[in-house]
């Protein structure tokens, strides 16, 4: 979720990337490398083919395969590519067998450590300006936080592979369908948080539309996760909210309004 320098350097050579790991601290090539030979085997086609790696090079590097397609990030989304991003979605999660998910290591960005990020820039009270609307959903964000179960929050319901990252740009449209990329985060998930995630990633809120309500209700999710997914867009969106203000570490890659914007979106996810 969290804005973070580049972590890798990406050379491409026809039809093959090499993507290496300035930051290795994450274990993020050992992490790629694994979900890629992950989904070679068991959803061939959904991401990048991996070729070759050398994890205990300095940096680390993997070579895999190169995708066609255009980012969703900053496209104008219709129907048709939400409904592809679910069934690329809802291929990563049901691909691999739930007893290989088991032994996978957690997500680098998980529940936990989004709701402690929550916690913590709510704790720093930083500095969002002077507009009203945004003061008023800082207080209601707040309020809400502090009451937040997040025991209850925090139960796992079904473990998943997850890319723990919502960012649009790693979701390729090619005309047909929807593949994946950049899984250095990736790990043992939870189905709920990675819907989330996606649905209020901040790159869904930069020019172009997404619908994240079209994307979320092609799922036939359960009361008890869609409560769980709506309560983790309230961790999100405050989170992301927090980040925006003046001098915040989302505030410069993000275009003027969008502070305001994100406000008035907590309010709504709220209310």
């Amino acid at each position: 979720m969290v804005g973070r320098a580049s972590t890798h350097q990406i050379e491409t050579r026809g039809d093959r990337v090499t993507k290496r790991f300035v930051s290795a601290g994450r274990g993020e090539a050992e992490r790629e490398w694994r979900a890629l030979r992950l989904l070679a085997e068991h959803s061939p086609g959904l991401a990048p083919r991996p070729i070759d790696a050398d994890l205990a090079a300095r940096p680390p590097y993997v070579v895999m395969s190169r995708l066609a397609g255009t980012p969703l990030r900053g496209m104008t989304t219709t129907r048709r590519h939400t409904a592809a991003m679910a069934r690329a979605i809802g291929a990563l999660h049901e691909a691999v067998p739930r007893s290989v998910v088991a032994g996978l290591p957690p997500a680098s960005w998980n529940p936990a450590a989004a709701v402690a990020k929550a916690q913590a820039l709510r704790e720093s009270r930083p500095d969002l300006g002077a507009d009203p609307t945004v003061a008023g959903a800082y207080a209601a964000g707040a309020k809400w936080l502090d009451g937040l179960d997040t025991g209850r929050l925090l139960g796992i319901d079904t473990p998943v592979l997850g890319l723990a990252d919502g960012n649009l740009a790693n979701y390729l449209w090619d005309g047909e369908r929807v593949r994946l990329v950049d899984f250095e985060d990736s790990g043992r998930s939870d189905r709920a948080f990675e819907l989330a995630e996606v649905a209020e990633h901040i790159s869904a809120r930069t020019p172009g539309t997404f619908d994240a309500t079209a994307l979320l209700g092609e799922f036939d999710l359960p009361g008890a996760v869609a409560r769980r997914v709506r309560e983790f867009r309230r961790v999100f969106a405050y989170s992301w909210m927090l980040m925006l203000g003046p001098g915040g570490p989302a505030r410069d890659r993000n275009p003027p309004g969008t502070l305001e914007r994100q406000a008035g979106r907590l309010l709504d996810l709220l209310g």
